[in-house]
């Protein structure tokens, strides 16, 4: 419950900050830069660290790829049918195609299914959506950015990813045990980026922009909330035959709104940011309406 009150808190911070003009037009762009630099591997570094692997929690992990695989099919096809500018296509592949899936997926996974479903949540979102935006994420947003990079930049700016050198470092080092002070300090600074995060979106939210983006902003919730965890269901349920209470997390996990890591990335390379925070700021609310629809069928399939 502290997490949900938490997030409509900092959006509507954020909101206020902006309104009142309590802080410059662009401090969004400072609060981003420290997410991406500092509290993101920080939490990448103290999360990955303590996580034992086993075939079931991996299996899950690979689900945030599937999603991503699909939104990118999807919002590619769209935007060739509708003729839209490159930075929305971007835009609606790395919000619509990258789960909320730690601080309003782990809590809400808390919520429905008790402690034992959180280890297969911290797999979803460590291995499975961090490191997708990690490497696929730069690489679309590399790519609709409207800026011309070759194939050795790419791949310079996956490798320099703060997140992803994060990430690297945490596999490298998880069978050493961190110090007490090491892992209190990742503590803190991880758990900045929930706050910070949500007072950026709130910072940029404008519900005055919803008419100018109206119909991507309908198709990408759409996919979001709908349509890819329905395709999710498809894939774990039909195809794979998955059961028991890990299969029901990591697709619930599927359902969660729009990430907002996968956002800042978007915003940081200039992809649409109007529609951005609109698909993050509506997209999150808007879950907690859905979530519990898609808890209450994965109950009786």
């Amino acid at each position: 419950m502290a997490n949900i009150v938490l997030l409509f808190l900092c959006l509507g911070i954020g909101m206020v900050l902006r309104t009142t003009r309590r802080v410059p037009d662009n401090a969004h762009v400072a609060i981003n830069g420290f997410i991406i630099h500092v509290s993101l591997p920080a939490l990448i570094l103290g999360q990955i660290h303590k996580i034992a692997l086993t075939p079931g929690l991996l299996s899950a992990a690979a689900m945030p790829w599937m999603l991503f695989a699909a939104s990118c099919l999807a919002f590619f096809v769209l935007g060739r049918i509708r003729g839209s500018a490159t930075a929305t296509t971007g835009a609606l592949i790395l919000s619509a195609g990258l789960a909320n899936t730690s601080f309003v997926g782990l809590p809400m996974i808390e919520t429905f299914y008790g402690s034992s479903g959180l280890p297969t949540g911290i797999i979803i979102d460590q291995l499975g959506t961090y490191l997708v935006l990690s490497i696929f994420g730069i690489v679309i947003a590399c790519l609709c950015s409207g800026k011309k990079v070759s194939a050795r930049e790419v791949g310079t700016r996956i490798a320099t990813f703060p997140p992803f050198i994060a990430l690297v470092i945490a596999l490298t080092l998880s069978g050493v045990d961190y110090p007490a002070w090491v892992t209190a300090v990742l503590h803190r600074l991880g758990d900045t980026l929930a706050p910070l995060a949500l007072v950026s979106v709130g910072l940029q939210l404008r519900l005055d922009q919803f008419a100018g983006h109206r119909t991507s902003l309908g198709l990408g919730l759409a996919f979001k909330l709908i349509i890819g965890p329905a395709i999710l269901a498809v894939i774990y349920l039909g195809l794979f035959r998955s059961t028991g209470e890990a299969a029901q997390v990591t697709l619930f996990e599927g359902a969660m709104g729009p990430q907002i890591g996968g956002a800042i990335v978007a915003v940081q390379y200039g992809l649409d940011p109007p529609l951005v925070t609109l698909m993050v700021g509506l997209g999150i609310m808007l879950s907690f309406v859905t979530l519990p629809c898609w808890w209450w069928i994965l109950q009786h399939v």
